[in-house]
């Protein structure tokens, strides 16, 4: 009977803190965005401004996605599967990103890029320019979601049977074709599962590409970087209306995330 009810105190506790935490904000930014009905929220995230950072953010972010689970998924093969100077090193630091504030990462890019830096001087004089673009966009969220696709890929490839690629080998298959037709689909539900983590977290980007981007209506600036703008505008609606659909996004991304997990036993 004790047991019983400290279970339900432990349940009751952790679905108050998930309540508080999680829902009830939530709950509130849809309110808020639907408060005056859907004419005026569609108004507000079809505005000019307004849709051209939603179509940016996706775009962009799909592109992140994209670099990240071919990059990832590399990087990830490189750490199990090699032994070299530096690798735990460097496995450590593949989770800066996770502990860095956003800020943080945008100032580090900026002391790095900037005009000011070698690196961006040597660049600026071959014509290449890394900030205040949709470039430094792609490079800020590459940099924040870098180790979402590496951290789910890693533990397959170490569950991986190496048996399996013996015998590709024994049956005079290449390395090439091992890595692609024996290896790569077995850690594909985890390529996929820390794809989705990575393009829900570049939608929401703020910190980093807020000193990175130049922030240019209808050119760089991200959704929520223009969620900011309209909090500081005044203009609660149109913010919490671009949240919505950012919001909406990402909780979309995370149950399809759950349910590869579900199915496939993936710890993210």
């Amino acid at each position: 009977m004790k047991i019983k009810s400290f279970r339900i105190a432990v349940r009751s506790v952790v679905m108050g803190y998930l309540l508080i935490l999680i829902i009830l904000p939530i709950s509130a930014v849809y309110i808020k965005g639907f408060s005056l009905g859907w004419e005026p929220f569609w108004k507000e995230i079809s505005g000019a401004i307004a849709w051209k950072a939603i179509l940016l953010t996706l775009k962009l972010s799909i592109f992140t996605t994209l670099i990240q689970a071919v990059i990832g998924t590399f990087i990830a093969f490189v750490l199990v599967r090699y032994r070299f100077f530096g690798r735990s090193l460097f496995n450590s630091m593949v989770d800066l990103p996770f502990s860095l504030p956003t800020s943080v990462s945008g100032l580090m890019l900026l002391t790095l890029l900037g005009p000011q830096s070698p690196i961006g001087k040597w660049l600026n004089t071959m014509g290449i320019h890394l900030l205040y673009n949709q470039a430094a966009i792609i490079i800020g969220m590459v940099f924040v979601t870098f180790p979402f696709v590496i951290r789910t890929v890693q533990p397959l490839i170490e569950q991986f049977d190496p048996s399996q690629e013996e015998a590709s080998y024994t049956l005079g298959a290449g390395k090439g074709y091992t890595f692609f037709r024996i290896l790569l689909p077995s850690v594909f539900p985890g390529i996929i599962a820390g794809s989705m983590l990575a393009f829900s977290r570049a939608l929401s980007e703020f910190g980093a590409l807020s000193l990175i981007s130049g922030n240019l209506p209808g050119k760089t600036m991200v959704a929520s970087v223009f969620i900011y703008g309209e909090v500081e505008n005044n203009n609660m609606q149109g913010a919490a209306a671009v949240a919505i659909v950012l919001i909406t996004l990402s909780l979309i991304v995370l149950l399809l995330v759950n349910s590869f997990q579900k199915r496939r036993g993936i710890q993210a």
